[in-house]
């Protein structure tokens, strides 16, 4: 098989340093912004040969984007076929351009993406993501399934109504959306006799939620979700700066990298690699991007990468479901928390219809949570007290709770000009 992902850890590796250099060439004649880099900090770019070298070489990190956003364009603006914004640091979205050369890279990054999930030519996807609002996901996966010759029913997302008479019309074996949407899916066919478990859907591929643990085993999401309804499901991770998406193959043991696209390094709190299997911040370095090829781009994403060959036969390395946020750790009550951990009770709590988490800093300096949540129906019982139980039996501590209409809850889950949920509110000082 001629696919480096099945090649073996040497092969994949010595080829990733041929691209390395090729990418730390390109931004030498054509960045602004690493010229300036390079020259400043006196970098020589021909002593960078392996992998491991890259630790001689400064990050880049998301409010450098912002404050310099220009000076990363590699190209005239008229080569720009495609703008895209994404969330940034410092209060502005940063935007991103793409050149015919990018999308066809995207389009080649989804394709080999699909293939890892099992997808082939005749397969009917409906996506339940947004291709408006400047969203590089929607338009990707687009891309990469007319480049594989997949059928797509680009229905966008949420109205549970709308998606169920498509699917019914048109048969899709595959959708594509995130997985908590499913949940209201569920529950809207429940709700309205739709034999949902022999529909033509065979496949879901998760996007911008995690579905497993560190052990791999799906979490409580994802049980909910496979106890309702009997499909495959797949996880993805992916980001509008590295233009890649790490894919779950049918075993589920992490995402997998394509070689082709990006480099990954696994940073600890000491700014040095961490030892493989161990967690840290996820760094990436792109290959292949015309338009905005960014070097040793700090995620602020926590996870670990594994090395040791699939059952799917693939060599090259995967990473394992995010642990979260490197800005979004929290400390309750002197318990080092990520925002999945409180999701996953929040999601198995089949009496929430929605919530939010809020995190403050308090009196003593210290973080304190707010869990706002709606419920699906008016009940007697002592909900507030209920949760808490489950928070201390699954993470060992309770944050606080307080209960909102859905209209109230609605305004702040979305709120203006976003263009998903936001579901974690970051409100500490100095954040």
């Amino acid at each position: 098989m001629n696919d480096i992902e099945f090649q073996s850890p040497e092969t994949i590796k010595r080829y990733q340093e041929e691209r390395l250099h090729e990418a730390l060439q390109y931004l030498a004649d054509h960045s602004p912004y690493y010229r300036r880099v390079f020259a400043e900090r006196n970098i020589d770019i021909s002593q960078i040969k392996r992998l491991e070298d890259l630790e001689k070489l400064p990050f880049t990190e998301k409010k450098d984007l912002q404050l310099y956003n220009d000076d990363f364009r590699c190209c005239p603006k008229e080569k720009i076929v495609d703008y895209i914004t994404t969330s940034g640091t410092l209060g502005d979205p940063v935007t991103f351009g793409c050149t015919e050369k990018d999308l066809q890279r995207l389009a080649f990054n989804e394709k080999k993406s699909f293939e890892c999930a099992g997808l082939k030519p005749g397969n009917i996807v409906q996506l339940m993501t947004t291709l408006d609002k400047r969203f590089m996901a929607g338009l990707a996966y687009f891309l990469g399934l007319r480049e594989m010759g997949a059928s797509v029913i680009r229905v966008g997302n949420g109205i549970p109504e709308l998606q169920w008479d498509t699917i019914k019309r048109l048969q899709p074996d595959t959708i594509m959306c995130v997985p908590s949407f499913i949940l209201k899916l569920i529950e809207y066919a429940e709700e309205h006799g739709i034999d949902y478990r022999n529909s033509s859907v065979r496949r879901i591929i998760g996007i911008g939620e995690g579905l497993r643990g560190q052990d791999f085993e799906l979490n409580l999401l994802g049980r909910r979700i496979k106890e309702k309804w009997d499909v495959q499901l797949f996880a993805t991770y992916s980001s509008t700066e590295m233009g890649a998406t790490f894919s779950e193959c049918e075993y589920g043991m992490g995402g997998h990298v394509h070689p082709e696209l990006i480099i990954v390094e696994i940073i600890g709190e000491d700014n040095k690699p961490v030892a493989d299997g161990e967690a840290g911040e996820v760094v990436v370095t792109t290959l292949g991007v015309e338009a905005m090829p960014l070097l040793r781009f700090r995620t602020g994403d926590i996870a670990c990468k594994h090395v040791e060959q699939c059952r799917c036969g693939r060599w090259s390395y995967r990473l394992s479901p995010l642990i979260g946020r490197k800005n979004n750790m929290i400390k309750l009550k002197g318990t080092t928390l990520y925002p999945p951990a409180i999701n996953d009770v929040l999601d198995n709590s089949e009496y929430i219809e929605n919530y939010v988490i809020e995190v403050s800093t308090n009196d003593a300096g210290t973080d304190d949570v707010l869990v706002k949540i709606s419920l699906k129906n008016e009940t007697d019982s002592d909900v507030i007290k209920q949760l808490k139980d489950s928070f201390r039996s699954r993470i060992r501590v309770a944050p606080r709770i307080e209960i909102l209409s859905s209209a109230e809850l609605q305004k702040i889950l979305y709120p203006p000009k976003s263009r998903k949920p936001v579901k974690f509110i970051d409100l500490r000082k100095g954040i």
